[in-house]
């Protein structure tokens, strides 16, 4: 049975015995009360299960990552490949999909917001934590607690890593206070992340089992650094592509995870025991329902094809120029999108036909643009899937140390190990061979907005990519695992490049606006800028 992290642990009420007390004729002077009801601060002793559940309770807001309008759109809708066009059963939802799709947002945008709000949740979580181990609230040994803390600071760190991409000038808080949070710059954050994540990289645990499943261990902290190392540049205006190749050679040298033979078994419904997940975020559908972005993607009929007990939505599809761009022996093209013929689950007549082209943002017929079928339904599949989400995979270790080869004049090595991803998604394994001239090319995308026949309307910026050819192997090995806009900016081409009906608006989309809300709450604050 699969172990559930994150399921929040709480303290079950006592069962209250009935108590006969007897009448004295001398008045009750002690006013002291002895809780029998509950259990309070002063009576809990923790077991070590008690201690893994508080805990717990830091990594549960990760789970709004492919929850409704959560990461999953935030790093997706804004970029060139998932798109939510107004359907025959509505999806206009206020015009919330085109703003994100014409980068037309503001301070009261959904999405960024909770991006915000639920990494805060997050760090919040944390810092409880820590203070009741500091505290001694949880008596713990002196070994547990710098483990426990340890773990909790490189938590700390993943969400900050999520918010210096997005929003970028954030408050570091550390620990409690009743302070309100003073404002950090984005460099200011992204120095917190490495320095916290190198103090505590040698207290965390080494090993991948079931006991780390879910957890952030020594390599899953290697992996933050070579992300934010990744994107130092736009971060902070400095490269750091040596120190991103050392971070992945950590994980690489460790001998603790491979390559999955097949590529849509990372994505199976009980993917678990892969041994290319280094985080993965645990869901569940009775326990950790929240991943929900299938019903946003498929349609209402994809019931019958995949037997499913829940009905879908069917909102969002794939941008047709990026299809486009894959080579038709790349079976990542067909274990990504659902195309064509849809069957039915019973009897196996056709359902419906997807179509490749959609007209405009505006309005699509249902069977208009391919939907994404990454993620295995299970026959009897509900509004909330099983599988848990590979939040951090072995093949982007090897991406990023192949991209900062490629952009330090390393190229055949690069070349190398991106062929050796490209290996298990064709049959001819000469077509999975690429060249460091090939990956320094420009992108295979069609860019420019397109007409409602499908024709480019209009071109917009058409000048080359560098290393564009390494940004599509990106898209095409990662689609629609939210990573897409991180990619875009640090290629150059989210800020300026016209996609479907989308043209760009300048750099400083490059982060969203900090939410009204929290600007009216915390007078520290200021917008970012261009908002």
């Amino acid at each position: 049975m699969r172990t559930l992290i994150y399921r929040t642990h709480t303290l079950k009420k006592l069962a209250l015995s009935l108590t006969v007390f007897s009448l004295v004729i001398t008045g009750c002077t002690d006013l002291d009360e002895e809780v029998f009801s509950e259990v309070t601060e002063e009576s809990f002793v923790p077991a070590e299960s008690d201690i893994v559940s508080v805990m717990a309770s830091a990594y549960t807001p990760l789970r709004y990552v492919m929850d409704w309008q959560g990461y999953f759109d935030v790093q997706e809708e804004p970029a060139d490949m998932i798109v939510t066009p107004t359907r025959p059963n509505g999806w206009d939802d206020g015009g919330t999909y085109k703003r994100m799709h014409f980068h037309n947002w503001d301070n009261t945008q959904w999405q960024p917001r909770n991006t915000w709000i639920n990494c805060f949740n997050g760090i919040n979580s944390v810092n409880r934590v820590i203070l009741q181990i500091e505290n001694g609230q949880l008596p713990v040994s002196e070994e547990q607690a710098t483990s426990i803390i340890a773990e909790m600071r490189a938590l700390r760190a993943l969400y900050y890593s999520m918010l210096v991409d997005t929003h970028g000038n954030v408050p570091i808080i550390a620990s409690y206070s009743d302070e309100l949070p003073v404002q950090s710059s984005r460099s200011e954050v992204y120095d917190f992340i490495v320095s916290e994540l190198s103090a505590v990289i040698s207290s965390l645990p080494e090993e991948v089992d079931q006991s780390t499943y879910g957890r952030v261990t020594k390599w899953t902290a290697y992996q933050i650094l070579a992300r934010v190392y990744l994107n130092a540049e736009v971060y902070t205006g400095t490269a750091q592509w040596q120190k991103c190749i050392e971070a992945c050679d950590m994980i690489i040298n460790s001998g603790q995870y491979t390559l999955s033979s097949s590529y849509s078994d990372i994505f199976s419904a009980q993917n678990e025991n892969n041994a290319e997940l280094v985080f993965a975020i645990p869901y569940d559908q009775i326990y950790a329902g929240q991943f929900n972005a299938h019903m946003k993607m498929l349609l209402p009929d994809h019931r019958l094809v995949f037997g499913m007990e829940s009905q879908p939505w069917g909102g969002s599809s794939c941008n047709p120029q990026f299809i486009d761009s894959y080579d038709p022996n790349d079976k990542r093209l067909t274990d990504t999108w659902l195309q064509g013929d849809q069957l039915n689950a019973s009897d196996g007549s056709v359902v419906m036909t997807l179509v490749k082209e959609m007209p405009s943002i505006y309005f699509c017929e249902f069977t208009e643009g391919y939907r994404c079928g990454k993620y295995q339904i299970e026959p009897g599949a509900t509004g909330a899937l099983n599988n848990d989400f590979p939040f951090m995979r072995y093949t982007e270790v090897l991406m990023m140390k192949a991209e900062s080869l490629l952009r330090t004049g390393q190229g055949a090595a690069a070349a190398e190990l991106v062929s050796t991803v490209r290996e298990r998604s064709f049959d001819n394994p000469a077509d999975a061979v690429v060249t460091a001239e090939e990956l320094s090319g420009d992108t295979t995308v069609a860019y420019g907005t397109l007409a409602e026949d499908g024709s480019i309307d209009e071109a917009g910026d058409q000048s080359p990519v560098a290393y564009g050819r390494f940004l599509d192997e990106l898209g095409w090995e990662f689609a629609a695992e939210a990573k897409r806009r991180t990619d875009l900016i640090r290629f150059g081409v989210y800020q300026t490049k016209n996609w479907y009906n989308h043209t760009p608006k300048g750099d400083y989309t490059t982060l969203f606006p900090i939410g009204l809300e929290e600007l009216n709450t915390n007078s520290n604050l200021q917008q970012n800028p261009g908002y």
